[in-house]
C-alpha cells in the first residue's frame, strides 16, 4: 500500500474518532472544534510529504 493511502486512511478513521466518539461537532465543541482543525492541518502537511 502507498504512502498517501497509509495517510488517507489514518485521517480518516481520526475524523470518524472524533466525530463518534470526542462529539467533535456538536454544539458546544469548542476546543474540540480546533483539534479537528489541527489534525486537518497535520494531515495536509504529512499529505504533501508522504
Amino acid at each position: 500500500m502507498k504512502r498517501p493511502t497509509i495517510v488517507i486512511i489514518i485521517y480518516i478513521l481520526g475524523i470518524l474518532f472524533g466525530a463518534l466518539f470526542l462529539g467533535v461537532w456538536d454544539y458546544d465543541s469548542g476546543f474540540k472544534a480546533i483539534l479537528a482543525m489541527i489534525w486537518t492541518a497535520i494531515f495536509l502537511a504529512v499529505y504533501v510529504y508522504a
